[in-house]
């Protein structure tokens, strides 16, 4: 029937009320993020990587640290020392050792080069006889005057096609500790790397072992490492002097944008430093995933909260604007209202001229209602009429209490002959219509003013125009129509 003005506007509170959501939901999401990961890393670096390097160093006692134990066994087993001090007679004696001792441990291969014959024994006999002239023969010179019991070296197998093989060589002496040769094992190079992937796998760690030079020596075969110095590797390059003195702790630094734990531990039975490492993007995927479920969830909370907001405030909104805008009695426009759209309506009619009739309305006798059947009767009839009143009226039409029992209807685009029709029809409508106040029917009548907005005179004045009308319609007996035009 007709339009609302808003009492307020709704967007600067949502905008607002979104703000203060938006911002809450992200800092209390982030900051429990931040201290989520500062704990797991702390917990990481304190606790996880010792801890799998504990588990993994365990591991590499019964897998690596085994070749160093079984060399030690055979370089100080009395058969080996007597057989060799005997003079060396029955080479067989020799290979059939070494071949039980490779396949009792399950080794690649092993061996025994005498001092005192320069032969190089395996398990299928005497393999060469070494040389200082034969660069392959490299190591033996060099474990001969070594300080220590044994070497761990990586070197190509002679004896088996010169497949690329960690050697452990043990010193031998006899009961009086002279020197008489050097003895050990074998395990290949690709067996150690598919050890250390297999502890990569199980342990989701990156795993590889660097010697006391500060260089790589031996890395799992899906490690992303390769043989290379540390001093000249990302990250690393400004820790390994701190790393190698200290020989073992936790350590973090960048490499190819990203960050990464460290832990290390020295093996002095290998004579190398394990390295233990995990990527810090690896570590914090799942809270990462847990941020951005939670940013997901606080977002779809916060349009949802939006959302009901504005339908709350949009119909809150509604009823304070019916409540401002409307008769409580009839449920009409108010005079507050109608000064709205009255200038509404006068903008558009300056925009584009289009006819505005007026009707002043005003119940016969009302007072004699009143005095008769009671002021509630008079609410329910003035009630009843105002809804007789509506019957018929367009959207674009509008309806006001103008106070007491006047009423006042604006048609827009309404000529003052069409709208005296109008008129008349609501008059007799009211005329027929008994009206109810509890068991009792009353019957009611109206007088009713019209008058054309002229085009150059004020709004007040075309209302009073119908209002001089409406005193005519009642000096004429009541129950009638008369029209006041613009040049009366």
């Amino acid at each position: 029937m007709y339009s609302t003005h808003q009492i307020f506007q709704r967007q600067p509170l949502i905008l607002l009320l979104s703000a203060l959501l938006i911002t809450g939901f992200f800092a209390t999401t982030l900051s429990s993020y931040y201290v989520s990961k500062k704990a797991i890393l702390d917990a990481i670096v304190a606790q996880e990587l010792p801890l799998t390097s504990s588990n993994i160093y365990s591991e590499i006692q019964k897998d690596l640290v085994q070749p160093v134990l079984i060399s030690s066994t055979m370089a100080h087993d009395t058969f080996l020392r007597d057989w060799v001090l005997a003079g060396e007679k029955d080479s067989e004696s020799m290979a059939r050792y070494l071949r039980e001792i490779k396949g009792r441990y399950g080794a690649f291969s092993s061996f025994f080069v005498s001092e005192r014959s320069a032969r190089y024994y395996t398990g299928d006999g005497i393999l060469k006889q070494v040389s200082p002239q034969e660069p392959r023969d490299a190591w033996y010179y060099r474990v001969r005057t070594l300080q220590e019991s044994y070497e761990i070296n990586v070197d190509p197998d002679l004896a088996n096609r010169d497949a690329l093989t960690i050697f452990v060589n043990y010193r031998v002496f006899d009961f009086d500790g002279n020197f008489l040769g050097a003895t050990g094992i074998g395990l290949t190079v690709d067996a150690v790397r598919r050890l250390i992937a297999d502890y990569q796998q199980r342990f989701q760690r990156t795993i590889y072992f660097v010697d006391a030079e500060g260089k790589t020596v031996l890395f799992g075969n899906r490690s992303g490492r390769a043989e290379s110095d540390l001093r000249a590797t990302e990250g690393l390059r400004d820790l390994v002097d701190r790393i190698l003195h200290e020989k073992s702790g936790s350590y973090r630094f960048r490499a190819d944008g990203s960050e990464h734990l460290l832990n290390v531990n020295y093996i002095p039975e290998l004579k190398w430093y394990l390295f233990v490492e995990k990527e810090v993007d690896g570590a914090l995927a799942g809270i990462r995933k847990t941020l951005y479920i939670n940013l997901a969830v606080c977002l779809g909370i916060t349009l949802l909260v939006l959302f009901l907001t504005h339908v709350a405030l949009g119909r809150y909104q509604q009823r304070i604007e019916k409540m401002a805008a409307t008769d409580k009695l009839t449920g009409l426009l108010n005079r507050q209202a109608f000064g709205i759209l009255i200038d509404k309506a006068f903008a558009d009619y300056r925009r584009n001229p289009s006819p505005i009739s007026f009707l002043m309305i005003d119940v016969d006798n009302f007072k004699a209602i009143n005095d008769r059947h009671g002021h509630g009767a008079g609410d329910h009839i003035l009630k009843q009429i105002a809804a007789r009143f509506l019957v018929g009226l367009r959207a674009s039409d509008i309806a006001v209490r103008w106070g007491g029992e006047e009423f006042l209807v604006v048609l827009k685009g309404c000529e003052l002959d069409h709208a005296r029709r109008i008129a008349e029809q609501m008059r007799l409508r009211i005329e027929q219509t008994p009206f109810k106040a509890g068991k009792r029917t009353i019957r009611a009548t109206v007088s009713i003013g019209i008058s054309q907005y002229g085009g150059a005179e004020s709004c007040e004045a075309s209302i009073s125009r119908a209002d001089t009308a409406l005193y005519a319609a009642k000096n004429s007996g009541r129950n009638r129509v008369c029209a006041e035009s613009a040049g009366s």
